[in-house]
């Protein structure tokens, strides 16, 4: 769906969709820290990744990418990285969160696209590995 507003962020998106922050799926790119492979992570706009948490599960730290190598790895842009569709086959990771939902909404590709998936479907379609990706005590944002 092409959007009349922006929808860059989670609460953009949620808020011209018309449905929680939680429905979101944003997804957002990291760098291994040492080996430089990419590394995405598609978490409920609710939440904010804990990094630490996620280096531990992943086998090594992460570090957010920077947007030329979003670009580069995705083929897209900050604030239109959709979950599927990238130039190369990524290593995903999907928050558990999502799961309690019968639709989430993710972005298209461009800051004014969206898509409805299952998210047994988003993760058929990724390979994504299930996880929380948020530490329990302050993992909100």
């Amino acid at each position: 769906m092409e959007m009349p507003a922006t929808t860059r962020t989670a609460k953009e998106a949620a808020r011209a969709i018309g449905c929680s922050v939680a429905q979101i799926a944003k997804s957002i790119l990291f760098r291994t820290a040492h080996s430089g492979r990419p590394v995405l992570i598609v978490a409920s706009g609710a939440n904010r990744v804990d990094e630490r948490l996620m280096g531990e599960f992943i086998g090594e730290q992460i570090e957010k990418a920077t947007p030329d190598f979003v670009r580069e790895t995705t083929g897209f842009a900050i604030g239109g990285v959709p979950p599927v569709g990238h130039s190369i086959a990524i290593e995903t990771w999907i928050d558990r969160e999502l799961l309690q939902f019968d639709i989430i909404w993710a972005a298209a590709g461009t800051p004014f696209s969206v898509f409805a998936i299952a998210p047994g479907q988003l993760q058929n379609m990724t390979g994504g590995k299930i996880q929380s990706v948020c530490a329990k005590a302050g993992g909100k944002t």
